[in-house]
């Protein structure tokens, strides 16, 4: 846990505790400060560290608020003054005051990564027209502004001049710079690395990506985990509990058996030291801010405790597929030529044909004929056949004229042989797309073409099926298509052809049948979906306003690996925070039944309340650097 160090109020309360600590080792051994100085030495260091404290008891006990922790810590401080125990009195407000100000350093650890990006965040821009900075706040959409090197990116907003590389991970979470040139959409809280670049604004300062990403965080605090909101329950009727025991531990054995007043009375101050829940109730919120930190590091955005707690026992994972488990851009994967075509040619040609059209599947081609080194055709007379194909003529090969589309278009225009259409069965059946092509005399060949299939895709459902998690796909596309690409990535449960409701349906389903479920989209068709399940988990959220206003969990990239990761986090986390409760009430029960039975020691009781307090802080924070 890092320390302020050079916190002047934080060195003034570690140098009154070691004091404190000091006198009270020396008064063990015998060496007192004199009365009628002691309780005036004391009390100034009570009332110096611990004011808040006991201003905050008083105005309980005035309102009748037993539930109120500090004055739980009043009542102690009045008996210990009681009993002439001022040394164990201020150990305990000092202590107290300790646990209380690391408490609050845990928390804010666990969200420095966040603290730190919204204190470099920039809050002026550079504006071409005005030539001067102009605060962030006043800028308009459509603003032309300039980034240096070296410079955050102020607003989000396109370049319109320069290139340069900028470092994304304080959206997506991405270690690897990325290249943007003129057009390229760049979003506000990312490092401009080494060009000089002009950008058009396109988002107010309120409504970037990054504004939404702190504001969605700090507000996550609001969304407690079903297990911090029990805990904090529990420690409104625990701490009046806790009181009544003390009082009942001191009236019982004084007034009914005629014991000992002095020690019963410091056996019931003890019960109230050690009673204290402090530890108990921060096991759960700094390891939340923890995993929720750790995530957000990583390019996830989880918007609550709730939905930590809630990844953690997801028993069914449902998938889309198109830019889910696919990147939902079409590939060249088949090249088939026939009839003596070679593949340069019938790349090339088609391409020549194709450069005209803003088709997905005819940009593949092209992108795939440029890319094996085939230069494209010069082609004329581009004539588009809405949902059929296209007619070109081209100029190299002795002004042929290609047909490019359907199978059923290419037979309106050619003869087709059985061969060329096994080929087209054949890729249909891997659901893959066939595009037919004819140079003028049968088929010249067939190119199929498939959505890409994400990388990481497959390895990340393999760790997910590990975890002993069904992965299901839910797809819009056809079952054949969605067939070959669960058959690649090994996904055993699939439903295609469904639209935003059938999903939304097939959801309510399976949350009968698993219980917990989450749903993983692209965060806008699957909104209905995302908003059904137990956990809605957006993929390639960045610069999607619907993705991150509607998932639990937007992931800010593309990394399909980041769920099965978010799921080892949450199970730490719950494994982490039941750890540190079992811990806190463990000790709590020894020296209860030591105050009980007439041992307990009142320096211990504190001690070990510090010192589970400590442990709980520490180890929670340690799921800052979970590496899963």
């Amino acid at each position: 846990m890092k320390l302020p160090i050079n916190d002047k109020k934080f060195i003034f309360l570690l140098s009154a505790i070691a004091i404190v600590v000091a006198l009270e080792v020396l008064s063990i051994i015998g060496i007192n400060i004199p009365m009628p100085y002691a309780p005036l030495v004391f009390g100034a260091f009570i009332l110096g560290i611990g004011y808040n404290v006991v201003w905050s008891g008083v105005k309980a006990l005035f309102k009748l608020n037993f539930s109120n922790i500090n004055l739980l810590m009043l009542i102690a401080v009045i008996g210990a003054f009681y009993l002439k125990e001022f040394p164990e009195a201020a150990v305990l407000v000092v202590l107290y005051v300790l646990g209380e100000r690391l408490e609050d350093i845990g928390i804010e650890n666990s969200k420095s990564a966040l603290d730190e990006l919204v204190s470099k965040a920039p809050k002026t821009a550079f504006v071409k027209t005005e030539n001067a900075n102009i605060v962030i706040d006043k800028i308009a959409v459509g603003t032309i502004i300039q980034v240096k090197p070296g410079e955050m990116i102020p607003l989000d907003g396109r370049i319109i001049s320069g290139e340069t590389t900028i470092d994304e991970a304080a959206i997506t979470g991405e270690p690897i710079p990325k290249d943007k040139h003129t057009g390229d959409n760049l979003f506000a809280g990312t490092l401009n690395k080494n060009g000089f670049i002009e950008v058009e604004t396109t988002k107010l300062s309120v409504d970037t990506t990054f504004s939404k990403i702190i504001r969605l965080t700090f507000e996550a605090q609001a969304n407690k985990s079903e297990t911090q909101k029990f805990i904090q329950q529990f420690a409104k009727y625990y701490t009046p509990a806790m009181i009544l025991l003390s009082l009942l531990l001191f009236l019982i054995p004084v007034y009914v058996l005629q014991m000992d007043f002095n020690h019963w009375l410091q056996q019931a101050i003890t019960l109230l030291v050690i009673a204290c829940p402090c530890a108990l109730v921060i096991s759960t919120s700094v390891a939340i801010y923890a995993a929720i930190g750790n995530a957000s590091s990583k390019g996830a955005l989880v918007k609550g405790g709730k939905y930590i707690e809630a990844m953690a026992q997801i028993k069914a994972i449902a998938l889309d597929k198109t830019r889910t488990i696919t990147f939902g851009n079409p590939i060249v994967s088949d090249v088939v030529p026939l009839n003596g075509t070679s593949r340069e040619e019938l790349l090339a040609c088609t391409a020549g044909a194709e450069i005209f059209s803003e088709h997905p599947l005819a940009q593949a081609i092209v992108d795939a004929s440029k890319k094996e080194g085939f230069e494209p055709h010069k082609t004329e007379a581009f004539k588009s056949i809405m949902g059929k194909g296209a007619t070109a003529k081209c100029l190299v090969c002795e002004d042929e004229t290609i047909y490019v589309g359907k199978l059923d278009f290419i037979k309106e225009n050619q003869h087709i042989d059985s061969e060329a259409e096994k080929i087209v069965e054949q890729l249909s059946s891997q659901g893959k797309t066939s595009v037919v092509v004819s140079f003028g005399d049968g088929v010249a060949g067939i190119i199929g073409l498939m959505d890409e299939i994400k990388p990481d895709s497959a390895v990340a459902l393999k760790e997910i099926e590990a975890m002993n998690i069904e992965p299901i796909m839910l797809t819009g596309d056809s079952e054949k298509a969605a067939n070959y690409v669960a058959k690649q990535v090994g996904i055993k449960r699939i439903f295609g052809n469904m639209l935003p409701e059938n999903k939304s349906e097939k959801i309510k389903e399976l949350l009968v049948q698993y219980g917990k479920v989450a749903m993983v989209g692209d965060g806008i068709n699957d909104a209905p979906a995302l908003a059904q399940s137990t956990v809605g988990i957006a993929m390639g959220a960045a610069g999607s306003d619907t993705a991150i206003e509607t998932a639990n969990i937007a992931l800010m990239n593309d990394r399909l690996t980041l769920i099965p990761f978010l799921i080892r986090l949450s199970r730490a986390t719950l494994k982490r925070i039941k750890i540190n409760t079992i811990g806190a009430i463990a000790v709590k029960l020894i020296f209860i039944t030591l105050a009980f039975i007439g041992y307990s020691n009142l320096v211990l009781a504190i001690a070990a309340d510090v010192g589970v307090t400590l442990i709980v802080i520490f180890t929670s924070l340690r799921l800052v650097n979970y590496k899963g």
